[in-house]
Formats: structure tokens, sequence, C-alpha cells
């Protein structure tokens, strides 16, 4: 027999969604589109919203309607491709990228004002880091209890008092914009948003949230989608506020920091620091490390549930050794963990963000995969050499195709995109007129 969930328990169910997505990404990142954009800050706000708050809600409301499972969501391109899609997403956002960074990004805000930045200090800091996340994935039944009652209100608290100050007692004026912002903020800004993984994270995230629900009795697929939504519009709405507290902080952080800066992380520090003193470090300490914690678990219960199901690996093995291979990439360091990351994420942004949206219309053609195998065809192909004009092969490319449609904002992927989407939509319902008159 299902179960309604009580007022107390949806509010920590968003809590939860909410505390999950935020980490170190969504925290270090809009402190320098802020900076950077300068007098161009709200419409390259804008455009970083679109990537790390509507699509990572639309993307969980997607993956609720179809019970939480991604395998389901990417049932019309294919068993074969819909795996490796989802695999790349969860390699990306498991031990390659965001789980390392977690720890990087705490160490660097948190610890390294301390003992400094040297290796073997963030090596005993991401061991230490990464046995609790174990400790904590190792039971994922509990996470409601554990993240949505307990750590993610703390979560909140923290960010909380970091948003206000940045509000009330800003470093001083805003700069001038630089690089790409001064004549494309709004796309910059998309772009930039593809760095807090968070439309991957809701891929991933979604069915954490409905197991989450299903722990508390709630088996109605109605019910389950009615909580989904309900949380996923709670993190919403956090992540809105975080990342406008987080704007106006970098916005106002010129004249402690270069306007050239691309490392976040630097311009909390430094902000902290003018702000709050020594007494600001300890606080930042604890913000970053319980910040960080919450998602560094949420990522690792996904990534132990998915990859259980094909391997002849339990899921409580499978946390372990995603925790150790993670706390390894960890001590790259955050520079390089970014460079590498960013040509990645620019590829494989495209098609998770086209399967997402064609998601909602899967019923209104006569053969999904008729339309979704060649439009994520596309995005993905297109999306793979706007990765390769973001990395340091970019001389592979050749020369013209820094002349077409969006390629200086890194968007070379959304016209050919729609317009793939407008054929392939023609031919579907050409076909389907077609068996109307064979059958009639």
């Amino acid at each position: 027999m299902t179960k309604n969930l009580s007022p107390k328990d949806i509010i920590a169910l968003g809590f939860m969604t909410f505390a999950l997505f935020v980490g170190a990404g969504n925290i270090i990142f809009p402190p320098l589109v802020g900076l950077q954009s300068g007098e161009h800050l709200w419409p390259a706000a804008l455009g970083f919203m679109v990537t790390a708050v509507a699509l990572p809600v639309i993307a969980v409301i997607a993956l609720a309607r179809v019970g939480g499972s991604i395998n389901l969501l990417t049932g019309p391109i294919g068993r074969t491709a819909g795996l490796l899609l989802a695999t790349v997403c969860y390699l990306a956002l498991g031990p390659l990228f965001a789980t390392p960074r977690t720890a990087n990004v705490s160490f660097a805000l948190g610890i390294a004002p301390f003992t400094g930045d040297g290796a073997l200090p963030q090596f005993i800091y991401s061991l230490l880091f990464f046995t609790l996340a174990m400790i904590v994935s190792l039971y994922p039944g509990r996470l409601l209890d554990n993240v949505g009652h307990i750590l993610a209100p703390l979560k909140i608290l923290a960010l909380a008092a970091l948003g206000i100050a940045a509000l009330v007692w800003p470093a001083g004026e805003p700069v001038s914009a630089v690089g790409s912002y001064q004549a494309a903020a709004f796309s910059t800004g998309f772009v930039q948003g593809y760095q807090t993984m968070d439309t991957l994270s809701a891929l991933m995230f979604g069915s954490i949230i409905v197991t989450a629900a299903r722990s508390r009795g709630v088996s109605d697929s109605g019910l389950l989608l009615r909580y989904t939504l309900w949380a996923s519009l709670i993190a919403g709405v956090g992540l809105t506020l975080v990342y406008i507290c987080m704007f106006k902080l970098g916005a106002g952080s010129g004249s402690l920091v270069e306007s050239g800066a691309q490392d976040g992380a630097a311009i909390l520090h430094a902000y902290v620091q003018h702000t709050f003193g020594d007494l600001g470090s300890v606080f930042m300490a604890v913000l970053m490390f319980i910040a960080c914690l919450v998602t560094a678990v949420g990522m690792t219960c996904a990534c132990a549930d998915f990859f259980s199901r094909y391997l002849p690996l339990s899921y409580r093995t499978l946390v372990v050794i995603l925790a150790l291979f993670a706390m390894l990439v960890s001590n790259m360091g955050l520079a390089n963990l970014i460079r590498v990351s960013l040509p990645v994420l620019t590829a494989i942004y495209p098609p998770c963000i086209a399967l997402v949206l064609l998601s909602f219309s899967q019923n209104r053609w006569r053969s999904a995969k008729r339309v979704f195998a060649p439009v994520i065809a596309t995005s993905l192909v297109f999306g793979l050499a706007d990765g390769l004009k973001a990395s340091s092969f970019s001389g592979l490319l050749p020369t013209w195709f820094d002349k077409l449609p969006l390629a200086e904002q890194g968007l070379v992927w959304l016209q050919p995109t729609l317009l793939v989407l407008l054929l392939a939509a023609a031919y579907d319902r050409l076909r389907s007129a077609e068996s109307a008159n064979a059958t009639s």
C-alpha cells in the first residue's frame, strides 16, 4: 500500500535534492561569471542559470516521468547508444571529474589557507574526505535521514550566511567585462553553466530522489512524479538564490582579484578574507566541507548503483572502488581537473540537453527513434567539434569551422541540431501519413 509523504518529508526531499546539486562547481563558477561579465552581469547570469538551474530541474522531472531510470530515458536512441551515453555521463560526474573536484575545492578553500597547498596535506585531506563519503554512501536507504534532515539544513544555513554577506557587504564596484562577455554575455554564461555539471547530475540524482521517496513507502507513479516535481522546484529556487548571491559576490570583488582571474575559488577566498578576516577562513572551511561532502556522497551512490547493474560487482564494492579512484584523481589538483573537464563537458552536454528536451515529446512521434537518433547524433558530432575547439587540440579543426554560426560562443551544435529536428519531424509525419493512407 502506497503512502503519502508528510509536508516535513517533502521539504526534506527538496532540501536533499538541493544539497545534492550544490557542490564545488556551483560555488566557484558563479563568482567567476560575476567578476568577468562586468556591466553585462545579468545577461550572463541568465544564460548561466538556463544550463545550471532550468535544465537540471527539467531533467529531474523527465527522469521521474519514466520511473527514475536513465535507461528508459535513453530508450528511443537504442540500448547500446543509450548505455554508452549514460556511462560517459556517470564517469564524468563520478570518479573522473565532478567527484574528485569536491575534494579539490573544499581543500583549496577550507584547508589550504591553514596548511598550505602542498601534496601531502592534500593527500591526507582527500583520504579523510573520501573515507567519510564512502561510509555515508554505503547506506543509500538512509540518505533522506542523513542528508535531507541533517546535512542539507546545515549546508543551506552556511550558504545563506555567505549569500547574505555578499549582498549586504560587497567588496567593491564591478569591473569592465572581459573576453567573450563583451559581445556575447548570454551565450558565454550559457556555456559556463556546463561547468556546474548540474544537467548531467540531474540524470544521476533523479534515481536517488525517486529511491528516497520509495524508501518512505511511496510506490504510486503519480505520487512519485508529484513529489519529485516539488523536490526539484525547491532545489531550483535554492539554486537560483545561491547563484544570484554568488554572482553579486564576484561582481563586487574586482578590487580584490584581477578581472582575468580563472579560478573562482581564489575569488571566494579573497572575498571571505577581506570581509571576515581569519574567522572567515574557518567559516569557509566548514561551508565547503559540508557542501562538497554531500555532493560527493550523492555522486558516489548514483555511480555505484548504475555500474552495479552492468558489472559483476556489488554496490558496496563499487562504492569503495569509486571513492578510492576519486581520491587518487583529486590529487591531480583543481586547475588540472578544470582544464581537462571543460572540453569533455562541452562535447557531452549538447546530446544530453537534446535528450532531456526531446523526452517530453516522445509520445508525439510515430517512431521516437526516427526523431531522437538523428537529432542526438547531430548534437554529439557538433558538440565534439565544440569540445575540440575548447581543448589544446583546437588547431586540428579546419579554419572554416570558426566561421560557422555561434562558433565563437561554443554553440556550433545548436543550429544544426534544430535543423535536423525539423527535418526528422517532417519525415516522421510524412511516414505517418503514408502509413495511414496504406491502411485506409
